[in-house]
């Protein structure tokens, strides 16, 4: 996958996790929140490894 897809898919993984939060803050569901919280760190690292990989490839 190219560096800039992958930082696609990182936001577009922290999108869906907001929504999951938000769903969660909605219906008060503690469960959905948790899931939302968890995969917005994961598309936050997602998204930082793939920007330093970019980094790294043009220097």
């Amino acid at each position: 996958m190219g560096r800039h897809a992958e930082i696609v898919r990182a936001l577009a993984m922290r999108a869906k996790a907001a929504k999951l939060k938000a769903d969660g803050a909605a219906l008060g569901d503690e469960g959905l929140k948790e899931e939302g919280r968890r995969r917005e760190t994961a598309g936050r690292i997602a998204q930082a490894e793939a920007k330093a990989a970019r980094r790294t490839a043009r220097h």
